[in-house]
């Protein structure tokens, strides 16, 4: 701690002073008032401040002189993050306290209560959105990711910009939702969760047995996240550390495909499939191998390992001029062999899922849905063009306190637009390449390639009719979903009911032994998905 709190305040000795360029009285956008009372921010420990938030809702100019009526009160507050600590503008994390110093969970811009928020700084991010885009996407697929705010800041009379105002990962009901870990928790199911983990470059958990590909001299090091490494004990080190272990020895084995004895028996594999779509549209430079949070509940609830929340996308979108960062061609997967003596490498996850056939065909139907719906290019668009509207105003009061438009920033690739229009038709031209480049390179095999073209919905039941053994039908699914099935005789009684988690492909008819024992007659056989899509069959038993 000592360690990073003097190299922090090197860093900002050696900074230029800030000087106002700003005259900021007003703003469309929420406005944070911090007041240090002289105080210095460091890395760590927290200072206490004072922050005041002027909200007064869509629609309506946020005044200077406006009464907090957001917030009003005292915060902890501390830089983040490491080599974006070099640049004139920080990021900080804020925890909202009480006079005696103790935390307060309250809302904050409309996003659920909690105590611990994160005031991110995007400077180096010229868009202003790489990590709102990220989260966006991420929270479209239908995971929990850090909801975002865009909002302007003053820092003891000084105006710094355009900050966003998100949620801090966090074990909670309404952030990473998985069971209350304490200390007494170390035998049973309670030890087996929750437990929130990250690839990072914090060593403070252990290291993997495996070394990153191509890399034989490289380690991967965990980091706990929850509980804290303070707080988490021997017993719970311990599982968590043996659990991963063996999810990595089952990936890295011989039966790595067995749905038994493989990799999903300790991974939920719908999350990895998400998580990489994220990061590759994003080629995030960082993705897989820095700020990658897993998270595991216990196993009476879903005990595998789930990949997420998604973080820190900001040399992410054409950000980064090292490592192929920039290009819209190429998997960020393998990052190790095109930056083989970078010290951060990337697990050998990633490239080993790419070997199983079950995981490309269900990447392959995600990515044909997602492509469809969420993650359309007009989808995208949309997204970024209202992220646009918002911060329009108050990005040309933040590039004229940072003026830095058409500047080189590291690591910003060349060609640097002039403008902040420039940065969004580039971001746009550069995902409309990417997506296309994906869209032409995701691995095209299963049942995804050969869905009938003539089928617009994701259920086919195939059996035979009259049906003679229930084990001879199947249901085939154009995605990994939830499906009810329901058997129905003549009377309209349900003689058969049961839930199946269906992947992409085929799926054997569940309960097969039990309606083999029907009696001869016509029955309905119905298939429901959780979107409402139906499928009914009239068979003869």
């Amino acid at each position: 701690m000592l360690k990073r709190l003097l190299v922090s305040i090197i860093l900002w000795l050696a900074m230029p002073v800030l000087k106002a360029q700003v005259n900021f009285t007003s703003s469309n956008l929420p406005v944070f008032v911090i007041n240090t009372h002289g105080q210095y921010i460091p890395d760590e420990p927290k200072i206490t401040a004072d922050l005041g938030v002027i909200n007064n809702g869509a629609g309506k100019r946020n005044n200077l002189g406006d009464a907090f009526n957001e917030y009003n009160g005292k915060v902890g507050i501390e830089m983040r993050g490491q080599s974006s600590q070099g640049f004139p503008m920080n990021s900080y994390t804020i925890e909202l306290r009480n006079d005696t110093g103790a935390e307060v969970k309250t809302t904050l811009l409309g996003m659920p209560e909690e105590s611990d928020w994160v005031l991110y700084a995007p400077y180096t991010d010229k868009t202003l959105m790489h990590n709102f885009l990220a989260y966006t996407f991420s929270a479209s697929l239908g995971h929990w990711a850090p909801r975002c705010r865009f909002v302007e800041v003053m820092l003891n009379n000084q105006y710094i910009g355009v900050y966003v105002c998100m949620e801090k990962i966090k074990r909670d009901k309404n952030r990473v939702d998985i069971k209350k870990l304490e200390s007494p928790d170390i035998a049973g199911d309670a030890l087996t969760g929750g437990y929130i983990f990250s690839i990072d470059k914090e060593a403070n958990a252990w290291f993997s047995p495996y070394h990153p590909n191509n890399n034989p001299n490289a380690y991967l090091q965990y980091s706990y996240v929850y509980p804290k490494p303070e707080d988490i004990v021997a017993p719970q080190q311990q599982y968590i550390q043996q659990y991963v272990d063996s999810f990595e020895n089952a990936l890295a084995g011989p039966t790595f495909q067995s749905p038994a004895t493989g990799f999903r028996k300790y991974a939920d594999e719908n999350s990895f499939i998400d998580y990489l779509i994220v990061n590759e549209i994003s080629r995030n430079v960082d993705g897989y191998r820095l700020s990658s949070y897993f998270h595991k509940d216990q196993s009476s609830i879903n005990g595998k390992i789930v990949a997420g929340p998604v973080w820190d996308y900001d040399l992410a979108f054409r950000n980064a001029d090292y490592c192929d960062g920039s290009l819209t061609h190429g998997w960020a997967y393998n990052f190790n062999q095109v930056c083989p003596g970078d010290y951060y490498q990337m697990p050998f996850w990633w490239q080993r899922f790419m070997q199983d056939t079950t995981f490309q065909a269900n990447l392959y139907c995600r990515w044909q849905q997602v492509r469809q719906t969420v993650l359309s290019n007009t989808r995208i668009f949309a997204i970024i063009d209202s992220a646009y509207n918002v911060v329009q105003e108050a990005q040309q009061r933040h590039f004229t306190q940072w003026p830095i438009l058409g500047q080189y920033v590291w690591p910003n690739p060349q060609p640097i637009p002039t403008s902040y229009d420039g940065e969004i038709s580039t971001l746009k031209t550069w995902l409309t390449q990417r997506l296309s480049w994906l869209d032409d390179n995701m691995p095209k095999t299963g049942i995804c390639v050969n869905w009938p073209a003539t089928n617009k919905g994701t259920i086919i039941l195939k059996i035979p009719n009259p049906v003679i053994n229930f084990y001879l039908g199947n249901i085939q699914s154009k995605q990994s979903q939830t499906l009810y099935v329901r058997v129905i005789d003549m009377l309209g009684r349900v003689v058969y009911a049961n839930t199946m988690q269906a992947q992409a492909g085929a799926n054997a008819f569940p309960g097969a032994a039990g309606l083999n024992s029907l009696q001869t007659g016509i029955y309905f056989i119905q298939i429901i998905s959780e979107t409402g899509e139906k499928v009914v069959m009239k068979v003869l038993r």
